[in-house]
């Protein structure tokens, strides 16, 4: 019986390639187990989609490092349905329905919170993307689907570039939800902000920052990251995010960037698998290890 496993993809469970990306995912999952190690508590790292694992042999399943659920979505929803009844999920299952699908944002905004402003497309909606740019006014957009990760089907439109996506959104909207932002110019000129609360305690942050000529931050497509000093209001708006869920997480990243009229904004709030850079700081993995300790004790 194991007391806490970690939950990641199959790509990162005893690799045969080694490189700087796979080398930092398998060391942050590492200080997580540490930490819970030292405390006296028996741990493995365990592929969410292994159908050899018993789940009932665990008493809590911890999200890390799940990262090919969004190419796996069908296969990921039921698995998680199945295990929830099988083992306690941190975040918890109703957290991560919740957080799975970016029309979160719009429960956000309702609790006061500033957000990226968003419109939400429904599945079937016969406008094309030049009649809703008309229709809202806006010029320059990005375009994305409402459940998706890793920036996938992610599109920066403008008036010279709309009619080369025109075919690809038609296909898409027929069955996802799909949502429109007005571009940030921050996000090319300063970066995104990347705030991680522990237990809703603010513990550390990073800059994240595209490539040259890019728009996505992401490490897949060339994106950097760096130490970052976030403002008191950054962090008041980090914090009033996670107070703003139904059901308080245990961890959670916060992405904020300026608007375009300069106040701070969340452009996504992670709670299911967030990448948290605990090697910027070891010391918030320990802080989740004393969080999933107070958990282990109730059960």
């Amino acid at each position: 019986m194991h007391d806490v496993v970690i939950l990641t993809d199959e790509r990162y469970v005893n690799p045969k390639d080694q490189n700087e990306y796979i080398n930092n995912v398998i060391h942050e999952d590492q200080l997580v187990m540490d930490a819970l190690e030292k405390r006296g508590y028996r741990t493995k790292k365990v592929a969410w989609s292994d159908a050899t694992f018993d789940w009932t042999q665990t008493k809590i399943a911890l999200f890390r490092t799940t990262w090919d659920y969004a190419e796996k979505f069908t296969e990921f929803s039921d698995w998680l349905m199945e295990v929830s009844m099988k083992t306690k999920l941190v975040n918890d299952y109703e957290t991560i329905i919740w957080n799975l699908d970016k029309h979160y944002l719009t429960d956000l905004k309702h609790q006061g919170v500033n957000i990226v402003e968003t419109y939400f497309i429904e599945p079937g909606d016969k406008r094309t993307l030049q009649q809703l740019h008309d229709e809202l006014g806006w010029k320059n957009t990005v375009l994305k689907p409402a459940i998706s990760a890793s920036a996938k089907d992610t599109f920066k439109l403008s008036p010279e570039n709309i009619s080369d996506h025109e075919e690809r959104y038609a296909y898409l909207i027929k069955d996802e939800s799909m949502l429109l932002q007005p571009f940030l110019h921050d996000v090319v000129k300063r970066g995104e902000i990347s705030l991680m609360l522990i237990g809703g305690e603010y513990t550390h942050a990073v800059l994240k920052v595209a490539k040259p000529g890019d728009f996505r931050v992401q490490d897949d497509f060339g994106g950097t990251v760096e130490d970052y000093k976030p403002t008191q209001a950054e962090i008041d708006l980090a914090i009033a995010a996670v107070n703003a869920c139904d059901h308080t997480p245990l961890y959670a990243r916060v992405d904020i960037v300026n608007d375009n009229d300069g106040n701070p904004a969340i452009s996504e709030l992670e709670l299911v698998e967030p990448e948290m850079w605990f090697r910027k700081n070891e010391q918030a993995a320990k802080m989740l290890a004393e969080e999933m300790k107070a958990i282990l004790g109730s059960i």
